[in-house]
């Protein structure tokens, strides 16, 4: 199959491009610039922030682009007006298979513009006809990872000799790994599934659990210290502008949220055996 893969030059699109390469899939990717690419995948220019170009020729769209940082470009034009141009592209070309990364967590009314815009994307979608599969990953971890790779070990690796906490860490998450996602996502468009789906790892944590984890994968050990939330609800809106910031204020409202689900009885025969956090972490995090 003949598929298009925007955001396949990320984190995630590379797990994605080495499982319709191995399923003997055609893989293109969508980019402003030319960038290497694995032997087989094809490199088409365009920028989905203007208008994405004819598509005709392509069985099926994979939209991977995100951002969870805003720097340079925005959640609205990475996670909406991207989207919206793809549409148009796919309509006008006829094509009309998609499969769309989204969040889970991704609602209205959260004060996180990174669940809202992937929320305003979801109903794009939904109005558009197209047979689309949602796909709803919890936090996603893997060499290249931005949560694990950089908040997480951030938090572990700097030179304090503690541990910064927000709050208890109570939070709960169920994180994913990324061949795991893109797993799914191939699977679920050979098989058809079409609908919101729940991308979940086998197992839920804590915050504080995850970041146990991370000190015992890069070999530190050391005590917690809990901020309270109060403290940080007041800090991190004046400190998320600067360069220097572990956290933005939009990630901050996330981490609050948690980022969890059961797992769903249709994951089971896309991914049999989901990738436990504990056997990847320490393959690539190092301080």
């Amino acid at each position: 199959m003949r598929v298009l893969v925007i955001g396949g030059t990320g984190f995630l699109g590379g797990y994605v491009l080495k499982a319709l390469l191995e399923r003997g899939h055609t893989p293109l990717v969508l980019a402003r610039r030319p960038r290497p690419l694995p032997e087989g995948v094809r490199y088409l220019p365009g920028d989905i922030a203007r208008e994405v170009p004819d598509l005709r020729g392509v069985e099926a769209v994979f939209y991977l682009a995100g951002i969870i940082r805003e720097r340079g470009q925005t959640f609205r034009e990475v996670h909406l007006e991207g989207v919206r141009n793809t549409l148009e592209a796919m309509e006008r070309s006829g094509v009309d298979r998609l499969v769309h990364l989204s969040a889970l967590g991704a609602r209205r009314g959260t004060g996180s513009r990174y669940f809202e815009t992937k929320a305003e994307a979801e109903a794009l979608i939904a109005q558009s006809g197209l047979k689309a599969t949602l796909l709803r990953p919890s936090l996603i971890f893997g060499p290249g990872d931005e949560f694990f790779g950089k908040i997480l070990r951030g938090l572990v690796c700097q030179p304090l000799p503690f541990v910064p906490l927000l709050g208890d860490g109570g939070f709960p998450f169920r994180p994913v790994y990324a061949g795991d996602v893109a797993e799914v996502a191939v699977g679920a468009l050979e098989k058809g599934v079409f609908g919101p789906l729940d991308l979940v790892g086998p197992k839920e944590y804590t915050l504080r659990g995850l970041l146990e984890l991370v000190m015992e994968a890069v070999g530190r050990k050391k005590p917690f210290f809990p901020i309270p939330l109060l403290l940080l609800d007041l800090l991190v809106p004046l400190l998320s502008p600067l360069p220097f910031a572990p956290l933005t204020l939009d990630q901050y409202r996330m981490l609050k949220l948690g980022n969890t689900a059961p797992f769903p009885e249709a994951l089971k025969g896309l991914l049999p055996r989901p990738t436990p956090l504990e056997e990847v972490l320490p393959l690539y995090l190092r301080c």
